[in-house]
């Protein structure tokens, strides 16, 4: 039976069933699947409408729909997304803006927005997403849910539609952590047990860059997670350079967005909305001097960070800035906003880190999330110590 979906979390052309088991991990747990991903016989639109008529349906399906079916997952649609993945609003001009069901009159956060709507609504029991720099950690954090970015590369991206490759990662929503541990053991390539994590670092710069009202929500959090994890240390991560941290994200991103997307938007000429045509228009003319600069930095932030994150260490950082902003809130108060969430989301893109984003507290009645970044291919680790948090 179709969900009746109250919420615009799901794309018209992408409303099926499909379940080809009732057995395994998963059985008895419906899923949805961001519409940037192609499953075979359905279009893909990638919250465009000029991409949708342009692009053919597709006959191969992304291995993450074939694994999650194969587990015993119900798929009941596909959902909404910002325009080619390149916002994290949550607001799509062509399509609308899903409901975020947490906090309403607030956006749900982008790019994975029908995804992140769609679970803390339950619609499903989880949904999938993509992350390139924050398109599921902001908005599950915007909606009170779980939400991982996997390790760069853990997760074939096969059958997906590119943003920015170096960067582009698979994840996925739920409301539960046992859901998402469950979750990561069907896609997570050579998915082991988790293992113990013996420290935890504490962003001290960037708790301090977000308003105090955020800082203080999230604390009875930290200490939570602090005594879960028995060791923790407090660290400067940036060393006030987390605005240069988050230019290097924004010029490769751009350089990267381009080389994917240019040669389709020169020929096609797509009316792209507000702030992804601004995007695309930029990253057409990025400095190569610049992107030269940027990719010399970005070495030595990963270096910085794979020299304090690693097999047994995790991070503790906001994942926001602030609560979800209001609908209809002006352009530039929102361009101001991402800015400083991208300062707090760019690090575990940077260095191709896992990381995973707790609804931890509520702000003026809205969710905030706590994230914990942890070391390369270490997802199951952070997985299983969300789980211990919530069952602490």
């Amino acid at each position: 039976m179709p969900i009746n979906d109250t919420l615009n979390a799901f794309v018209a052309h992408g409303r099926i069933d499909v379940q080809t088991t009732t057995e395994g991990p998963l059985a008895g747990l419906t899923f949805a699947v961001k519409d940037f991903y192609d499953i075979a016989g359905m279009p893909t639109a990638a919250g465009s409408p000029e991409w949708l008529a342009t692009h053919p349906v597709p006959t191969v399906s992304t291995q993450i729909y074939d694994r999650l079916l194969a587990a015993g997952g119900k798929f009941v649609g596909k959902t909404h997304t910002d325009e080619l993945a390149w916002s994290l609003n949550g607001e799509n001009a062509h399509y609308g803006t899903p409901t975020n069901p947490a906090a309403p009159g607030r956006i749900p956060g982008g790019s994975s927005s029908g995804s992140a709507s769609a679970t803390a609504g339950g619609l499903v029991d989880f949904a999938i997403g993509s992350d390139t720099g924050g398109s599921v950690r902001l908005p599950a954090s915007y909606c009170g849910v779980y939400g991982i970015r996997t390790t760069h590369g853990r997760i074939p991206l096969d059958a997906a539609v590119p943003l920015a490759p170096s960067y582009d990662t698979a994840g996925w929503f739920a409301r539960s952590p046992q859901i998402m541990e469950e979750v990561g053991k069907v896609l997570l390539d050579g998915a082991r047990p988790a293992r113990p994590v013996k420290k935890l670092l504490i962003a001290r710069d960037l708790f301090a860059a977000v308003d105090p009202k955020v800082s203080a929500a999230l604390q009875p959090a930290l200490e939570h997670l602090v005594k879960l994890v028995g060791s923790s240390e407090d660290v400067d991560v940036a060393h006030g350079d987390y605005p240069a941290w988050r230019n290097v994200f924004r010029v490769l991103q751009s350089e990267e967005a381009w080389a994917a997307q240019g040669a389709w938007i020169e020929a096609v000429k797509p009316k792209l909305g507000p702030g992804v045509k601004e995007r695309f228009a930029a990253a057409a003319v990025t400095d190569k001097s610049e992107i030269a600069d940027a990719k010399a930095l970005r070495e030595k932030i990963v270096a910085r960070l794979l020299s304090l994150i690693s097999a047994d260490t995790v991070m503790v950082l906001p994942t926001s800035p602030g609560i979800a902003p209001l609908l209809n809130t002006p352009a530039d108060q929102l361009d101001l906003f991402r800015a400083r969430a991208i300062e707090l989301l760019c690090l575990a893109g940077h260095a191709g880190l896992p990381q995973i984003s707790i609804p931890a507290a509520t702000l003026d009645g809205c969710p905030l999330g706590l994230s914990i970044i942890g070391g390369r291919n270490c997802d199951e680790d952070i997985l299983h110590l969300a789980v211990q948090m919530g069952q602490a």
